[in-house]
């Protein structure tokens, strides 16, 4: 048998607004001044992901660890539209933090307009909505990362707080089908298939080879199941997507020395995503250990990294599902 692969072990170095506690406004910041209020918007972000990382760090479970049902993408009420970027984490965080079983979101405003009422005490959650202002036009998007905006470019982050469908009374979240897991699996093989990358088989470990651009994965029959192989497998598939022909990814000069830990994170937020569009399971990895603490030094240190980090993973998923419409002709699903 293949140890690492079965649990999933992947070196791949690279080189190889209302009422009680819903009272609170939006919050402004942008590139080039402080917060415009008490409170930060990065860093309230980034202390809600560290602490929900030290609280599964002990059994290795992370926040964008799911179980791949239909309710695992976060999604707002009225626009019925995906989350995107650190959102997705932050109500992630959210939801393991407070056990909600259903990941449908809104405004105070938006749940009253659809008949609900957010219960009396209940405590909101912080959503980030970008403003992109140029001299000709605005543009507002979900998936920040300011750090490579020209200066005629602008990027204002505006925090909103939402209610999860659990703290609503007056609303029954709809019922969802399940695929069976033999479609779901299906669906992840031609989805893997049509992203163009070169996959190879044999060996004990997997990972991405730049030399040659491809990946090499174990066998088949070496993983604990079907899930566990295409959760590794969009995982290299995630490192293959920086390669210069395809998005040009290098985060050296973003975070230095704690480059390949952050590349990690991100692959790993990726094939969360991923995962969740396709209704398969992801499971925490033992020998992510090590990468949990470089992880936590850099979010502590850099209070955008997070934000970074989830923007190039989101970079990466709009593109894995862009291959799709591109190999059949139509759009296979994700986020909105």
């Amino acid at each position: 048998g293949c140890d690492g692969p079965a649990r999933r072990v992947c070196p791949c170095r690279f080189a190889l607004e209302r009422r009680g506690r819903a009272q609170e406004p939006p919050m402004i910041t942008d590139s080039n001044s402080q917060a415009r209020t008490g409170n930060d918007i990065y860093e309230r972000v980034t202390n809600q992901i560290i602490a929900a990382i030290e609280a599964g760090a002990g059994e290795y479970r992370m926040l964008w660890h799911h179980d791949g049902s239909a309710i695992t993408t976060p999604v707002n009420v009225a626009s019925r539209k995906s989350y995107r970027g650190v959102n997705i984490l932050s109500l992630w965080a959210a939801a393991q933090a407070s056990g909600y079983a259903v990941g449908i979101w809104g405004t105070y405003r938006q749940w009253h307009e659809l008949g609900a009422q957010v219960r009396k005490g209940e405590r909101g959650h912080l959503v980030v909505l970008w403003k992109t202002t140029d001299r000709s036009s605005d543009t507002d998007r979900q998936d920040g990362d300011d750090n490579h905006h020209e200066p005629a470019r602008r990027l204002f982050a505006r925090g909103y707080i939402v209610f999860n469908a659990a703290q609503v009374d007056g609303y029954t979240p709809p019922e969802l089908p399940v695929l069976p897991e033999v479609e779901r699996i299906e669906h992840a093989e031609r989805f893997c298939a049509a992203l163009g990358i070169d996959i190879r088989h044999g060996g004990s470990q997997a990972c991405y080879i730049p030399s040659k651009d491809c990946v090499q994965m174990p066998d088949f029959a070496c993983f604990r199941d079907a899930i566990a192989y295409y959760a590794v497998l969009l995982h290299e598939c995630g490192h293959a997507s920086g390669a210069k022909h395809r998005l040009d990814r290098d985060l050296s000069g973003r975070f230095g020395s704690a480059a390949y830990a952050m590349e990690e994170c991100t692959v790993e937020l990726l094939s969360a995503m991923i995962c969740a569009d396709l209704n398969l399971s992801v499971e925490p990895r033992p020998d992510h250990a090590h990468y949990i603490a470089s992880w936590l030094q850099v979010l502590r240190s850099d209070k955008r990294a997070i934000f970074t980090a989830a923007s190039k993973a989101q970079e990466i998923t709009d593109w894995m599902h862009a291959r799709q419409a591109n190999a059949h002709g139509h759009d296979v699903g994700g986020a909105a």
